[in-house]
C-alpha cells in the first residue's frame, strides 16, 4: 500500500481554490454574460475568397465606417478566405448580400462563397434547446452513479461536473470568447469525458473501502488516488496533445471547439482527484456505506 501523494492533505486549499473559481465565475456569468455566437444570438454569415491576401482590419474598418459595429473579421482556413459575422437582431436576410457589395464598392474583389444567415428566434431556440440537453445529461448522470455506486457518489459526481461546466462557461465570460454550437457540443463532451474520470476513481475508492480495513476514509481516498493516478495522466495527456494539435491547426472554425475541450480536460481531471474525493469526505463515507448486503437467509444457511 503505497501513498506516494497525500493529495487529501491539501483538501481544503484545493476547495477554496474551487469556491473561488466558482464565484467568479458566477458572477461574471450574471453580470457579465456570454459572447454569444451567430448560432445563438442570431445574425449573417459571410464568406469570400481572394486570388491574393488582404489585409483583415482594411476589411473591418470599412464595416465599422458603413454601420456594421458589431462585426467579426477572421481568416477561415488560409489567409485567402476572409469570414466575416455580423450580428442583426432585425432578422435582415439581405444582409450578406449588403456586405458582399459594400466590399466590392471598396476594392475588395473576390468570390463569395457562401451566405449563411440565422434568424434570432431560431437562435433562441437553439441556446434554449442545448441548455435543456446538458440539465438532462446531468440529471441522468446522477441517477445512473446513484444506482451504480451510492447516492453520496452521485452527489460527488453532478458537483464535479457542474464544477467544471460553470467555470469553463465562466472563463468564456470571462475572456469574451464566442460561445456557439461547437462550444455547447464541446461542453457535453466534457461532460462524458469528465464522467469517465470520476467513474474510474469512484470505482477504485469502492473497492479499497471493501478490501483495505485498516484505513482511516482519508488514506483510502488518497490510496484510491495514487492506483489510478498513472491512467489519469496518460489518458490526460494524450487527449491534450490531440487537442493541441486541433487548435493550433484546425483553422477557425473549430478553434472554440478544442479550446473549451482543453479547459474541460484541465478542470475535469482536477475535479476528478479533488472536486469529487473532497465531497465524499464532507459526506463522511464509511466502509458501512459501500457494504455488500448479505442475500436473506444466509445466517441461516450459515448454521445449517
Amino acid at each position: 500500500m503505497d501513498i506516494r501523494f497525500q493529495f487529501m492533505k491539501y483538501r481544503k486549499i484545493a476547495a477554496m481554490a474551487s469556491i473561488a473559481l466558482f464565484t467568479v465565475s458566477v458572477l461574471s456569468l450574471t453580470f457579465r454574460g456570454l459572447s454569444l455566437g451567430l448560432d445563438f444570438s442570431g445574425g449573417t454569415l459571410v464568406e469570400v475568397t481572394y486570388e491574393t491576401p488582404v489585409e483583415l482590419e482594411s476589411i473591418r474598418n470599412t464595416l465599422i465606417d458603413n454601420g456594421y459595429d458589431d462585426s467579426q473579421v477572421v481568416n477561415f482556413g488560409t489567409n485567402l478566405d476572409v469570414l466575416i459575422k455580423v450580428a442583426d437582431q432585425n432578422g435582415n436576410s439581405s444582409i450578406g448580400e449588403n456586405i458582399y457589395n459594400l466590399l466590392e464598392s471598396n476594392g475588395f474583389n473576390g468570390e463569395l462563397k457562401r451566405v449563411e444567415f440565422v434568424g434570432p428566434q431560431v437562435g433562441a431556440e437553439l441556446r434554449d434547446q442545448g441548455g435543456l440537453g446538458m440539465l438532462v445529461a446531468l440529471f441522468m448522470i446522477l441517477f445512473y452513479v446513484a444506482f451504480r455506486f451510492q447516492y453520496k457518489f452521485a452527489l460527488g459526481a453532478v458537483s464535479a461536473l457542474g464544477h467544471d461546466v460553470v467555470i469553463i462557461l465562466g472563463l468564456f465570460s470571462i475572456f469574451g470568447w464566442d460561445f456557439d454550437l461547437t462550444v455547447l457540443a464541446a461542453l457535453l463532451a466534457v461532460i462524458g469525458y469528465s464522467l469517465n474520470d470520476t467513474i474510474v476513481v469512484s470505482d477504485r475508492i469502492r473497492e479499497n473501502f471493501r478490501t483495505q480495513r485498516e484505513l482511516g476514509p482519508q488514506d483510502m481516498i488518497d490510496l484510491s488516488l495514487n492506483q489510478t493516478l498513472g491512467r489519469t495522466i496518460v489518458t490526460s495527456l494524450t487527449t491534450l496533445l490531440v487537442l493541441f494539435a486541433l487548435f493550433i491547426f484546425g483553422g477557425e472554425m473549430i478553434k472554440g471547439f478544442s479550446l473549451a475541450l482543453i479547459l474541460g480536460v484541465v478542470v475535469g481531471t482536477y475535479s476528478s482527484i479533488y472536486v469529487v474525493a473532497n465531497m465524499l469526505m464532507s459526506l463522511t463515507l464509511t466502509q458501512e456505506d459501500l457494504a455488500i448486503p448479505e442475500p436473506e437467509g444466509a445466517d441461516f444457511d450459515d448454521i445449517l
